[in-house]
């Protein structure tokens, strides 16, 4: 098999980055779990709530594909690059159902997501090449943070949005079993101090993708 040079990696994850931006993002196919459930009247004040808070959820799902491709790039083991990998496909299915769901919704995507795709593969990247243990920690940490912010809102969701909330369950069941299989890999506890900086940045993006 013919081993990629580094010019190659970076035509690969440039790509992958402007599919995610900008395009379809492979994905893996599943069926969105809204897609069955009736459309609810919603006034338009809850129809802007809703699409804004389904816009803060597709920007962190960028930031998800982001941080796992480099982390997938700068990982050591095969195994950790393919658990990377096919996490990643999923995180893909987020993204599609949350762009889907903020198109119904008569709303837009976060303008900017190409900040947000550059600085969450930066990263990721940089904690691949701490070794796999710190990345796969990572993993489970970020996973851990996004849990938290899906249970927030889900409480905050208009409460006959069905359809946004059945997306956001689904991936709060996809998030916690990614942060058990990077346990599970190998993945150790980061440093609270990490942790506490994690929490700061995401903050700072969720506010303010919720209006831009």
């Amino acid at each position: 098999m013919q081993q990629l040079t580094p010019l190659d990696h970076f035509i690969i994850n440039f790509d992958r980055g402007l599919q995610t931006l900008f395009g379809h993002p492979l994905s893996t196919g599943r069926a969105n779990p809204a897609q069955t459930i009736p459309e609810a009247e919603l006034t338009e004040a809850e129809k802007l709530l809703s699409a804004r808070l389904m816009r803060v959820n597709h920007a962190g799902e960028v930031s998800a594909q982001a941080l796992y491709q480099g982390q997938a790039l700068t990982a050591r083991a095969a195994a950790v690059r393919s658990n990377m990998k096919q996490s990643a496909l999923e995180e893909n299915d987020h993204l599609v159902w949350c762009q889907n769901r903020i198109s119904e919704l008569n709303g837009h995507v976060s303008l900017l997501n190409p900040l947000w795709y550059t600085g969450s593969f930066t990263f990721g990247a940089m904690a691949g090449v701490a070794g796999d243990k710190w990345s796969l920690g990572f993993v489970a940490e970020t996973e851990r943070q996004v849990i938290k912010h899906l249970e927030g809102h889900l409480q905050r969701l208009p409460s006959q949005d069905m359809k946004s909330k059945a997306i956001l369950e689904k991936m709060k069941e996809d998030e916690a079993r990614h942060a058990s299989v990077a346990v599970k890999t190998g993945g150790v506890p980061l440093p609270k101090p990490v942790c506490w900086l994690m929490g700061r940045v995401a903050k700072v993006m969720t506010k303010t993708a919720f209006w831009v």
